[in-house]
């Protein structure tokens, strides 16, 4: 166990970037690298988290959906992974659970999210 340690400790030097905390029920945007041949571009995928799994931050994985054309499309994303350019929080959902796979059986207006309100600051 040790020696698992010793290399995530490695890999977590060499990661600068820092992601805003966000959980089940918010919409994100994720930016990541496709290789294509040998050209690389970069791609947004916007979409619902519907989970976060993992304990520590290299086990760690996000699960988002989006519905595209009609069909719901869901991504896995690695939290360390070295293709994720950046993550933008769009909206911070209100939910009761950790884990809203129910979101995949309903549609339309029903599979709505109600936005949280936020506390603003008085300055």
């Amino acid at each position: 166990m040790d020696l698992i340690n010793l290399v995530e400790q490695s890999f977590s030097q060499n990661k600068t970037a820092t992601y805003p905390e966000f959980k089940a029920g918010d919409t994100i945007t994720v930016t990541y690298r496709i290789k294509e041949g040998d050209k690389e571009r970069l791609q947004d995928f916007r979409g619902v988290v519907i989970q976060i799994c993992g304990a520590t931050p290299f086990t760690r994985t996000f699960t988002v959906r989006k519905i595209s054309g009609g069909i719901g499309v869901e991504r896995i994303f690695p939290y360390e992974s070295p293709f994720i350019e950046k993550i933008e929080l769009n909206k911070v959902g209100k939910v009761r659970r950790a884990r809203i796979f129910y979101l995949r059986n309903l549609a339309g207006k029903k599979a709505r999210i109600k936005e949280a309100k936020r506390k603003v600051s008085a300055e």
